[in-house]
């Protein structure tokens, strides 16, 4: 069987068991080990599959992100490890934006005690935080309004944006790949963040492993675009890997599990 053939049949199997292993495909498609390890790591660069220990899935489409309420109490350890390593780049006299999300939510509450900070966001709860600390000086950029992300999105966004420089921002993502890169099922999301990456000096992807191996619709940006991506300890290290061997940089952040059950249950009412 020509290389192209096994891998549309090892999609096939995929299609029919969600997850296999590296024996199992041995057998399947009568090739070495070495072989389906090469033929993995392919269709995990095309974005197709998602190398696991021990195995391949297929990659993960979804057509609709989740809402506020639901994404806010949701991995709060790997998101609040994030938040500080993302804070601890963060020092008075920046320009910062905060891209809509409850990562980047995160990273807000740890900048309240800054002196002369510029804050950009589309959010309105980081707006609604950061409005009341006046040492703060806070721009949100207008737009149609999501209800459901409590953010705005559209070409009104993107026209406020062309006005603004950053020093650094900081974008979140639903879903994030090493061959298919930031994507999303809202297609009003693609051009903000596309207008960010050429307004910023330093670009930062800050996403939890969760949700790496999804995929939207829509394709909003390379990893390759960001200057540092930002994520915690349970990102595959097969993934890790090959997101290093492609030059790109990436730092892993050790969640505390030890944060209180009470502190979850304050999330899910925001």
């Amino acid at each position: 069987m020509i290389p192209t053939k096994r891998r549309d049949y090892l999609i096939q199997l995929l299609g029919e068991q969600p997850v296999l292993g590296i024996n199992e495909l041995t057998e399947l498609l009568g090739v070495s080990h070495m072989t389906v390890r090469r033929d993995i790591q392919r269709l995990e660069r095309q974005g197709r599959v998602l190398a696991v220990s021990g195995g391949v899935r297929l990659a993960a489409n979804f057509r609709h992100e989740p809402g506020w309420h639901e994404k806010i109490s949701a991995r709060i350890a790997e998101k609040q490890a994030i938040a500080r390593r993302a804070a601890a780049m963060i020092h008075d006299g920046l320009a910062v934006y905060l891209d809509a999300g409850t990562t980047t939510y995160e990273i807000a509450r740890l900048l309240t005690e800054h002196q002369n900070l510029s804050v950009v966001t589309n959010n309105f709860r980081i707006t609604t935080l950061l409005a009341s600390y006046p040492q703060i000086e806070l721009f949100h950029a207008g737009g149609r309004v999501s209800h459901e992300n409590y953010s705005t999105v559209g070409p009104s966004v993107v026209e406020f944006l062309r006005h603004v420089n950053v020093d650094i921002a900081f974008l979140s993502s639903s879903s994030w790949h090493l061959g298919r890169g930031v994507t999303t099922p809202n297609e009003s999301k693609i051009l903000i963040k596309q207008q960010l990456l050429s307004i910023a000096s330093k670009r930062v992807l800050v996403a939890d492993s969760s949700k790496y191996g999804r995929f939207g619709m829509f394709c909003a940006c390379g990893l390759e675009d960001f200057d540092l991506i930002l994520t915690d300890s349970g990102l595959a290290a097969t993934d890790r890997r090959s997101i290093v061997e492609s030059g790109l940089e990436i730092e892993t952040v050790e969640p505390d599990t030890a944060a209180p059950a009470a502190l979850e249950a304050a999330r899910s009412t925001r």
